[in-house]
């Protein structure tokens, strides 16, 4: 199995990149091209049922979830999901309860306080995946892991651990195909976001905090410039937008007293809190403009006018291109996504439906253009298998071993999704490791586990080179498998390759099903999930 393992990566590293497409496309190509760009692949039966009711038709369907029923089983196990549902107060406050035992050198309280932590960050990583495997609101989760990654919170920072449910649920879903200005609003007012970039200490300089009055040493906050600065770099106006270093430390002092309280999260739920006391409240003279005091209402005008600058429809309309359609995306497509982002006030949903009525979408050599990131190829190839899943801890292992932990990318500019970032011979290896292991039906994702055993890790139900690791801040799926449940992986059946392949359709080149009909029948699905053709979409 090793020899074809270096057998298919050598292949891959040799075809990734070269054009995989005819001239135009089919009816066929074009539903298998808005199943992987609009969402995570296709599914067994998904080509033939976007081909029947129409690729137009299908895209305005997924623009507008909200017509799209969940499946009851995928809803009941959502709903089961007792931390992923819960709210953001009433895990903080238990995470604040296990801090406080932190000093307990108790064996049982310990692991008390291991197993709560984990349950957190599995039921959050749970709610996520099942989404993004089963769901039929394909767009909805792209767009979801679109924004979260542009505004992206780092799960390994304190008290965050226990806000990223709420983060990603009350603030990035609601509003992923909506108003901007409100995405924008909801990033910046939820106490995930404030405490991750700092924003929640920063003050006026020299403020001094009650009860350290008349201390000689006081405890003096000031100016926290973290998120302002990230939020004209990276949320809104880009980079080369042209602003300054003042106006980010004016942007700041506008900021200042944008916070929560922990005490009444915790009591009332209440994530966000203007503290009146921290705010500075001198003139500050912001991107050419004198700003007058006006308390929070400084923050939220400063909001109005990064989301209605043109800086911010070129910059995201960019983003957007580069995700959707190429790494280097046509100037007109921008061109086009800016104009209608203006036009709109920044609907989102108007923005894409532009991009996906535009020629440069449907176009023939946009069809593989885009890499996959270690996230598109994990989730796209569980679709494919049709394998059902009841253990997410190997796909959430697999992840961490490919270097994109869910929810742990640890600087403010979230995961880049080109192929520069992900194209590397140490990645593939691990991808082919990862298709091989699925191939085989002994990933340990169809394998059921108990409350505390939680799920297997990697090196347990995986081929060799496939050891858990998490990287710092990632979920931890990690424990002991009984003798049974390994069993049960080690007696798992294979995919069947042939059923793999009708559900990729012309996803796979006649090159490619050409080469992988020439090898052993047990070797044919490991080469078709680990083909440059599967790599790219």
């Amino acid at each position: 199995m090793k020899t074809s393992i270096r057998l298919i990566l050598a292949a891959t590293v040799l075809a990734v990149g070269l054009p995989l497409h005819a001239a135009t496309l089919t009816a066929e190509q074009q539903a298998v091209h808005v199943l992987n760009r609009l969402g995570y692949g296709p599914k067994p039966g998904d080509i033939e049922r976007v081909t029947q009711m129409g690729v137009q038709r299908y895209i305005e369907s997924q623009l507008h979830p909200e017509s799209i029923p969940y499946p009851e089983a995928l809803a009941a196990r959502l709903a089961g999901l007792e931390k992923a549902n819960a709210r953001a107060g009433d895990l903080v406050g238990e995470y604040a309860q296990l801090q406080m035992q932190k000093r307990d050198d108790d064996d049982s309280v310990r692991e008390k306080r291991r197993l709560a932590q984990q349950r957190i960050a599995r039921e959050t990583a749970e709610a996520r995946l099942l989404r993004a495997i089963d769901s039929p609101r394909q767009l909805e989760e792209v767009m979801v892991d679109f924004w979260f990654n542009h505004f992206n919170v780092f799960s390994g920072k304190g008290i965050d651990r226990a806000l990223i449910a709420s983060y990603e649920r009350d603030a990035i879903r609601p509003n992923a195909l909506g108003s901007f200005r409100n995405l924008l609003r909801a990033t910046a007012h939820h106490p995930a976001m404030l405490f991750y970039l700092d924003n929640f200490q920063s003050t006026a300089n020299g403020f001094v905090p009650r009860g350290q009055r008349g201390n000689p040493n006081p405890k003096v906050r000031g100016l926290n410039e973290n998120y302002a600065r990230e939020l004209m770099e990276l949320h809104t106006l880009g980079v080369d937008a042209g602003y300054t270093q003042k106006d980010v430390t004016e942007l700041a002092r506008m900021l200042t007293g944008w916070t929560f309280d922990q005490r009444r999260l915790v009591t009332m739920n209440e994530t966000f809190y203007f503290d009146a006391k921290r705010h500075d409240n001198g003139t500050k003279n912001w991107l050419g403009v004198e700003v007058q005091p006006r308390g929070q209402q400084e923050g939220e005008m400063a909001l109005d006018v990064l989301a209605a600058h043109p800086s911010t429809a070129r910059h995201i309309s960019y983003q957007l291109a580069q995700y959707f359609v190429s790494d280097t995306p046509p100037a007109t497509l921008v061109e086009s996504m800016t104009k209608t982002w203006r036009q709109t006030g920044g609907d989102i949903r108007s923005v894409l439906k532009t991009l996906f009525e535009s020629e440069e979408f449907m176009a023939a050599d946009t069809v593989g253009a885009k890499f996959k990131t270690p996230y598109q190829f994990v989730i796209s190839a569980v679709r494919a298998s049709g394998t059902p899943v009841l253990n997410i801890g190997p796909i959430v292992n697999t992840l961490n071993q490919l270097g994109m932990p869910l929810y742990g990318c640890v600087t403010p500019d979230g995961y880049k999704n080109t192929q520069d970032a992900w194209l590397a011979p140490d990645s593939l290896s691990r991808r082919i490791t990862f298709a091989t292991s699925l191939a085989s039906g002994r990933t340990g994702i169809s394998m059921p586990q108990s409350e505390l055993q939680m799920a297997a890790t990697m090196a347990s139900s995986a081929p060799p080179g496939m050891a858990a690791t998490t990287a710092p801040g990632a979920p931890m799926m990690s424990a002991p498998v009984s003798a049974a449940a390994m069993a049960a992986v080690k007696n798992a059946k294979p995919l069947d390759p042939a059923t793999l392949q009708a559900a990729l359709g012309e996803a796979i080149s006649k090159r490619t099903a050409d080469i992988v009909a020439q090898n052993a029948g047990e070797l044919r699905a490991a080469m078709l999930l680990g083909s440059p053709d599967f790599m790219l979409h």
